[in-house]
């Protein structure tokens, strides 16, 4: 039975730590604030199995001695077994982890000067981000430099939300009339994904976002690019496509810098074309699944915004898509 007990036990932390390296995970740590966290928790998760592994034996000591006869124990040993376990060793574990959860959470918030500010907007059902020193805006990607602070001053046009990159930051709200901000320091280059964790409605699944975390000098080139509007189109489909755009109520919800669309419904498409989803997620970028969503958005992600336009002909469709491919 011993034996049993044990192998169960090796076999769920087996299970525990397998986990540990995987994609998006929160003890998988790629920035400074993800760090700290994980930190804590591993040394709560070391607290709790030590916790586990001495009542587990306590149990089975208990019953193996409930068929000694005679076994009888002072009264004042067991008080005192009460007093320790019972009391003082559970004070000293919580003590532990709240010391360690006040220091953690106080340099967590801590300013610095050198941060690079980003202002994040929730809206519904996608993300709308915006560079105050460049000028830069964009939809559902953040693009950072490694090794440099961001702060990530969050907002609300609507409901609550939740912004959370678990390997690069907890999460934090996102409230409607109060900012909040959101520090840390992503260290290694890569792509991580992030997700509205507060429930906000119909479409809260589809409200993805991806931070891309490139090298000091990849990230100054891609916000030169940035700052470049788009060329004009260089195919004939593609400048069909801007005539159709601009005609429709497209150039009335969205911006394209440098044209004369410049609405603020949805999601700025200066760049679209170098987005790899589509609806915050919905859909991979391609040109079917951009025809489709162009087509009828609203049966692709219930709630959005965007209305359907099957009245276009599939020429058309098949221009505008051109057209927002070459948006890079």
């Amino acid at each position: 039975m011993r034996r049993v007990r044990i192998l169960v036990f090796v076999g769920v932390c087996a299970l525990l730590v397998t986990g540990c390296g995987a994609a998006n995970s929160i003890v998988n740590p790629k920035g400074s604030e993800a760090k700290s966290i994980a930190g804590i928790w591993w040394v709560a998760f070391g607290l709790a199995t030590f916790v586990y592994v001495v009542v587990s034996g306590l149990i089975i000591y208990a019953i193996t001695r409930g068929h000694r006869k005679g076994a009888r124990t002072s009264g004042l040993r067991e008080n005192s077994f009460i007093w320790v376990g019972g009391v003082i060793v559970p004070v000293l574990i919580l003590a532990v982890i709240a010391v360690l959860t006040v220091q953690t959470t106080a340099s967590l918030r801590a300013a610095s000067p050198d941060e690079l500010h980003i202002d994040v907007t929730g809206k519904l059902w996608w993300w709308g981000v915006r560079y105050p020193a460049s000028g830069i805006v964009t939809a559902n990607e953040l693009h950072l430099p490694a090794g440099q602070p961001v702060d990530i001053h969050l907002t609300s046009d609507n409901v609550v939300h939740s912004f959370w990159v678990p390997q690069l930051a907890g999460k934090e709200d996102v409230i409607p009339g109060q900012p909040n901000d959101l520090r840390f320091t992503a260290k290694t280059v890569g792509t991580y994904i992030g997700e509205c964790a507060e429930f906000c409605g119909l479409q809260h699944a589809h409200m993805g976002f991806r931070v891309v975390v490139q090298t000091p000098a990849d990230f100054g080139r891609w916000v030169a690019r940035r700052q470049i509007a788009p060329s004009e189109p260089v195919s004939d489909e593609a400048a069909k496509g801007a005539t159709i755009f601009d005609a429709q109520a497209c150039a009335g919800c969205h911006t394209i810098r440098g044209t004369s669309a410049n609405g603020k419904v949805g999601p700025d498409l200066t760049d679209f074309g170098s987005r790899p989803t589509i609806g915050a997620g919905a859909l991979e970028n391609n040109q079917q699944n951009l025809e489709k969503w162009i087509r009828d958005a609203p049966a692709i992600k219930p709630g959005t915004a965007m209305p359907s336009f099957r009245s276009l002909s599939e020429g058309d469709i098949a221009a505008i898509t051109a057209y927002l491919e070459s948006l890079k």
